[in-house]
């Protein structure tokens, strides 16, 4: 039996990661308009994932070397807290549906502008098109309520998903130049998340558990800690080592259709004719942008 090659495992990696990605934005939105606070919600992914990671901390070590201290400070807490912290609270504004549009959806588009910027790496034209194409996508599935006012306070929420994509976009261009695995990097994001920001989510006074019950918690603990912050960052770190920042980013754009969906089905959310069209042009851009229509490279020999 011929194992899969690291490309396949890439794309496999990348599409796992990106269905975890929608079902955060579920569990998310649900948990917020329930019983949990972002602050909670977080301080429960950040510090069972970092106890559970101590034994790998102690193996590989949890400093950055080699960075300048943005580098470092993104790589530190950029992934496993300003991200998670900064999403979650757009979506106790604004529907998942929306958040997957304007958070993983947009992760291709401020990829590639990061890249540009960062790396000075070029995107092809097709690619240009698709990115294109899930700008408009996402404008047409989120940011057309904030011009009708038909969703009243969901333009915080877009805000904050456009800020927190931005700042995971930039997280994996540092990643990737950082020459770190993917588990080096989730236990750096893991330990100083923990060690920095569960004390300023403590000083917030929004961290009590009064309206959970331990069941709730023990469940919370499993979806955001376990699979969310953990097996996902890991698969994510791991798609970009095999097939690249660039078009890992792009299977994002794959999150608001399974959003959507799960928006629909399981919380209730309305969709419009206008949405779904968005999600098609989305779908479209990243079949376009992850690349798999460019021709593979060949080596000429004299």
């Amino acid at each position: 039996m011929t194992l899969p090659g690291p490309r396949v495992l890439g794309l496999i990696a990348a599409l796992a990661t990106v269905t975890i990605w929608a079902a955060f934005m579920l569990i998310t939105r649900f948990a917020v308009q329930g019983s949990f606070t972002v602050e909670e919600l977080l301080i429960l992914r950040l510090v069972p994932g970092a106890l559970v990671m101590v034994p790998f901390m102690w193996q590989l070590g949890v400093m950055p070397h080699g960075q300048s201290w943005p580098r470092a400070a993104m790589l530190m807490v950029g992934a496993s807290a300003v991200f998670p912290y900064v999403v979650s609270k757009g979506l106790a504004y604004a529907p998942a549906s929306d958040g997957g549009a304007l958070a993983p959806g947009m992760l291709p588009f401020w990829t590639a502008l990061a890249a540009y910027i960062l790396a000075g790496e070029v995107t092809g034209p097709r690619r240009r098109f698709g990115l294109a194409m899930i700008l408009t996508g996402a404008m047409i599935v989120s940011l057309w309520q904030i011009l009708l006012g038909t969703d009243n306070g969901a333009w915080k929420g877009h805000l904050m998903f456009l800020t927190g994509s931005g700042c995971f976009a930039i997280y994996s261009i540092i990643f990737r130049q950082s020459g770190l695995s993917p588990l080096h990097s989730l236990v750096i994001g893991l330990f100083w998340g923990t060690l920095l920001i569960t004390p300023l989510l403590l000083a917030t006074g929004n961290v009590s558990f009064a309206t959970s019950d331990l069941k709730d918690v023990a469940v919370m603990i499993v979806l955001q800690s376990f699979i969310i912050g953990i097996l996902a960052m890991f698969l994510f770190g791991y798609a970009v080592q095999l097939i690249g920042a660039a078009e890992t980013a792009a299977f994002g754009a794959l999150t608001p259709i399974l959003a959507l969906l799960g928006g629909v089905a399981f919380l209730g959310e309305t969709v419009t004719t206008l949405k779904v069209f968005g999600v098609i042009l989305v779908a479209a851009g990243v079949f376009l942008a992850s690349g798999v229509l460019s021709k593979p490279k060949t080596s000429t020999t004299s």
